[in-house]
């Protein structure tokens, strides 16, 4: 009975690892087909509630980025997330609101201003899926989650595994995390200069939309 349970288990890890080849390359594919809208990931917490500045000002933020021709892209659930899609949605009505969600026990179903929905049961591919289909990377306020997206997507930026793009971190409690990085990682040599170049810090959502223009710009020409 082991040597039978053996056996399977080695040919469906084998059939496991030849379909997770088989989407890496359809990812792949999918990627460089590209859009026809320049698109902004808004990566922010689910906690932070409507009647606080966070909110309004990732509003503005999504809704400035909208005017200028951006789509945007969210974890499509409560808190900064909404904010961002309710920001996207009143900014344009040609440009789309996008929610990528998943099961949380805290979180339940989409908000109300997502234009295109897609549904992830794991976080990988979710993140998989944040990288697919956006241009940048704009990181407000947050807690476990947020620092999740924004390590994967440094992590894969610097690997080469997508493109270079630009990561934004918005407020004052980023500015700690990149002293950290630069005082322990950096210093022990476990990261590169390089590494730390690929994060900008502002302290105002305006700057953000300042930095991104130039982008939007060019992606359009």
């Amino acid at each position: 009975m082991k040597v039978k349970q053996e056996k399977v288990r080695k040919f469906l890890s084998k059939q496991i690892q030849e379909l997770s080849s088989i989407v890496a390359d359809l990812d792949d594919l999918v990627t460089e087909i590209g859009t026809e809208y320049y698109r902004v990931a808004i990566f922010g917490s689910a906690r932070i509630q409507e009647d606080t500045p966070e909110y309004k000002s990732v509003y503005n933020l999504a809704k400035s980025l909208a005017q200028n021709g951006a789509d945007i892209v969210t974890g499509g659930g409560p808190g900064l997330m909404e904010a961002a899609n309710a920001g996207a949605k009143e900014g344009s009505k040609k440009t789309k609101s996008f929610g990528l969600r998943i099961d949380l026990p805290f979180e339940s179903g989409f908000n109300d201003h997502i234009d295109i929905k897609f549904f992830h049961k794991k976080f990988s591919s979710r993140l998989d899926e944040f990288m697919r289909i956006s241009n940048a990377v704009v990181v407000t306020p947050g807690g476990i989650g947020t620092l999740l997206e924004l390590y994967y997507a440094w992590q894969l930026m610097q690997v080469g595994h997508i493109k270079e793009r630009p990561i934004i971190l918005v407020g004052k409690m980023w500015q700690g995390l990149i002293d950290w990085m630069k005082e322990n990682p950096l210093k022990k040599e476990l990261i590169d200069q390089k590494d730390i170049n690929q994060i900008q810090i502002v302290e105002k959502m305006e700057d953000v939309v300042l930095i991104l223009q130039k982008e939007i710009e060019a992606f359009y020409k």
